[in-house]
């Protein structure tokens, strides 16, 4: 298909939807506003592009991530968990050497290593593909911690519950929240892809963060489309049976609750064909991934999906994987270097995948997890927390930097609220902006999709790792 042709079918796509938006209630409105915003650039968009959340489900301990390393930070966090604490010699190997040394609130510098189990991403930091955040979380606007003592700003609500965080840092809203971030991205950008359909891409289920107000996230298994058997085979043998079904399952219905499933039956049925003749004709990825890891296994579903993003006519896509397991309120020295190792072989098997298909530079994958950890412990491990450390990473990354103010390391200090949980003074929506704004989202319509936003100067609205 001619540029020009692809151009005309996504005007045309984007008239269809907006046709049917009209009709759509209370939502239409803001989704058309926000379609209008990005339409220009949408259709025409000539390059690639792709942002890949991998979320860590629990609520990670940044303590034992992102490990404090300069001698007094070191030890006050030895101090506070002796038993849990990594030993500082045997952290040397993964030091941190950034291009310029983080200084906390107070001027002075800070240094970091990770987790000695995170050692695969040392290279990529080092090559300047991969940026450290820091302290980041959900939050309303900037917040000190004398205006949270006194109650005297509105706060994220719910703080310190699982659903409910992962729900305001997957939307900005708590849990029951109907979009998220990512799918609301999604929706800016669905009209001009060639099949609207993979757009959003969930491989690891079901999440809010993908859910937009017209985009639907498309669930895919890290083996691939979900099969139809009974429709892509022989039904008792016989293809007319098959054909037969197919025909009940998708025939146009009076009733509108099952006219609607006949629709999204009807888009599984074609998506699934779509998705894996587009797969079978993609390149082949040479790229070893890790065995018996199941993050692995859905980001190197991403990268296929990746590699075969021009037969399927995607421009933008959005991609959701996780991993579980983050909440150690026991078992933190044993249950969370296994964990770490495994993120780490993962991330860095994807980012060399996609180095493979030459789109290093077009596709930034970042973490994100329900909230942080105390500082301080229990017998054995943690309890939750609220701002926490995070990566991104990719070739368009500007990397070998950490973003962020470091935080002092205490319980109960300057930088936290209690127990070492730290008071965030980045906030998700800063990082979502970061993110939407390099895929080619206007300044204009991320005030819309993050609520928040607008509570940032306009300077400090994004965090410049891209």
């Amino acid at each position: 298909m001619s540029r020009s042709s692809t151009m005309n079918a996504s005007r045309r796509a984007f008239l269809q939807r907006a046709s049917a938006l009209s009709v759509a209630g209370v939502a239409a409105p803001w989704a058309l506003n926000l379609a209008a915003l990005a339409e220009a650039s949408a259709a025409t968009a000539s390059d690639y592009k792709a942002i890949v959340c991998v979320f860590l489900y629990g609520g990670n301990d940044y303590a034992n991530t992102v490990v404090p390393y300069d001698a007094s930070s070191y030890n006050a966090y030895y101090n506070l968990r002796p038993k849990l604490a990594l030993a500082r010699d045997g952290l040397t190997a993964t030091l941190l050497n950034p291009a310029s040394a983080p200084a906390d609130s107070s001027g002075v510098l800070r240094q970091y290593a990770l987790a000695p189990q995170l050692s695969p991403l040392l290279p990529l930091f080092d090559a300047g593909k991969m940026g450290v955040l820091l302290n980041v979380g959900p939050l309303i606007q900037p917040t000190t911690k004398q205006q949270y003592l006194a109650k005297s700003v509105p706060l994220p609500p719910k703080l310190f519950s699982h659903n409910d965080q992962q729900s305001i840092w997957q939307s900005s809203a708590p849990e029951g929240a109907v979009s998220g971030w990512g799918g609301r991205i999604g929706d800016l950008f669905e009209a001009g892809n060639g099949n609207a359909t993979f757009t959003c891409v969930n491989v690891s289920g079901n999440a809010v963060y993908l859910a937009g107000r017209s985009a639907v996230q498309y669930q895919v298994s890290s083996s691939g489309p979900v099969s139809f058997d009974a429709l892509q085979k022989p039904l008792f043998g016989s293809t007319a049976a098959s054909s037969a079904l197919q025909a009940m399952l998708t025939q146009p219905r009076a009733h509108l609750l099952e006219q609607e499933y006949a629709r999204l039956t009807k888009r599984s049925i074609d998506a699934n064909a779509t998705l894996s003749t587009a797969l079978a004709g993609a390149p082949a990825i040479n790229t070893a991934f890790p065995a018996s890891n199941s993050l692995g296994d859905q980001l190197k579903m991403v990268a296929r999906m990746i590699a075969a993003s021009g037969a399927v006519g995607a421009k933008r896509q959005v991609f959701f994987v996780s991993l579980g397991g983050f909440d150690t309120h026991d078992g933190l020295s044993t249950v969370h270097p296994g964990l770490l190792g495994g993120v780490a072989n993962a991330l860095s098997a994807f980012y060399a995948a996609t180095v493979e298909l030459g789109v290093a530079d077009k596709v930034t994958t970042f973490t994100a997890s329900d909230f942080g950890r105390t500082l301080t412990v229990n017998t054995d491990g943690s309890d939750h927390g609220w701002g926490s450390m995070h990566f991104v990473l990719g070739g368009a990354v500007k990397g070998r930097s950490f973003y962020g103010m470091p935080p002092l390391v205490a319980n109960n200090g300057a930088d936290d609220v209690g127990q070492g949980r730290l008071l965030p003074t980045t906030s998700v929506d800063q990082y979502a902006a970061t993110l939407g704004g390099w895929l080619g989202v206007s300044d204009s319509a991320l005030l819309a999709l993050l609520p928040n936003l607008a509570n940032y100067n306009a300077s400090a609205r994004r965090l410049g790792f891209l």
